[in-house]
This record gives C-alpha cells, sequence and structure tokens, in this order.
C-alpha cells in the first residue's frame, strides 16, 4: 500500500509541476522559416497562390496518401477552402483570407481533430535577385492554458515541418 501511495503522490506531483510551469509559459506561438528560390519572384508567388500546390510540398499532406480533400471556391482567390480528413494528420481546413498580390498570401487554419484550434498562416515572397526569390512562411496561434505547455516545443516540431515543405518547394520549382 506504501509503493501505491508513493507512485499516486510522484503522479500528483508531476501534474502539478506541470500545471504550475503551463502558468509561465506563453500562451502565443509564432513560427516562421525561409528559403531562398533560383527562380523569378512572379513564378514562385503565382505557384505558392495555388492553395491546391500544397499537394507537391507540404509535409504534412504528404504525410498521409490516403487524405480526403475537399474544395470550395476558386483556388488562388480569397475565400477559396481547402479541407482534408486523415487518420494520420486530422481534419481540418484552412481558407485563403487575403492575398497582396505578388507578395503575400494569408491563410485561416482551422483545425477541428484530433483537437480544435484556429492559427493563421502567412506565405510572402521577396526578391533577392532577377532570377532569385526568397519565401517565408509563417505560422502562428495561441494555445490555452495548460495546452500552452505544448508551446515548449512548437517551434522545434513546427519549424522542422515548414523546413521540410519549403525545401520540397524548392526542389519543385528549381526542376521546372
Amino acid at each position: 500500500m506504501k509503493i501505491l501511495k508513493r507512485i499516486l503522490i510522484g503522479i500528483v506531483a508531476i501534474i502539478a509541476v506541470l500545471l504550475l510551469t503551463a502558468l509561465f509559459v506563453n500562451k502565443d506561438y509564432n513560427v516562421e522559416r525561409s528559403v531562398s528560390i533560383n527562380k523569378p519572384k512572379e513564378q514562385v508567388f503565382s505557384f505558392v497562390k495555388q492553395a491546391k500546390n500544397q499537394d507537391q510540398y507540404n509535409k504534412w499532406i504528404q504525410a498521409d496518401p490516403q487524405v480526403k480533400k475537399t474544395y470550395r471556391g476558386e483556388d488562388g482567390t480569397v475565400g477559396f477552402v481547402y479541407a482534408w480528413e486523415s487518420k494520420e494528420v486530422g481534419k481540418g481546413e484552412q481558407e485563403i483570407s487575403s492575398i497582396r498580390e505578388g507578395e503575400q498570401i494569408d491563410f485561416a487554419l482551422r483545425f477541428k481533430e484530433p483537437f480544435e484550434s484556429n492559427a493563421a498562416a502567412r506565405m510572402t515572397t521577396e526578391a533577392v535577385a532577377d532570377n532569385q526569390t526568397k519565401v517565408s512562411w509563417r505560422m502562428e496561434g495561441s494555445s490555452p492554458y495548460p495546452m500552452n505547455l505544448m508551446n515548449l516545443f512548437v517551434p522545434s516540431v513546427l519549424g522542422k515541418d515548414l523546413e521540410a515543405s519549403l525545401e520540397n518547394l524548392k526542389t519543385i520549382l528549381e526542376k521546372q
């Protein structure tokens, strides 16, 4: 009985430490990664503006070849919605919320499963030279207490996924 009591006290202590730590962890997260692509800015922007093209470079969509996708609206325009449902990557949708032609695309992300959450994403293109473009992909959101404890790991995990997706994008566009 003493061992069971000690185990129970240990579990309660671990949970208390985690909950206490979460009080001091920022609820907001913001992760951005960039890549330089050896193609003109207009060509790069034209490609990333089409949300369906994410099938070719987005690490999360590629994680499950059986992902079920649905679309609403005209791709590459404000209001276009790309929705997905998968056992591997969950269920959710992204909507093109604004476009600054040749410069920036903003997305509203609505995750439904395995947990509900909203986030924002932004892709920007910047000419570095006539035939070189810097593409930046940014994601930001907020996690309620005590889920904000995960924000300790978000920059690392999300950052790696953004980097992998951007490297895929680079490879695809530079082969064209």
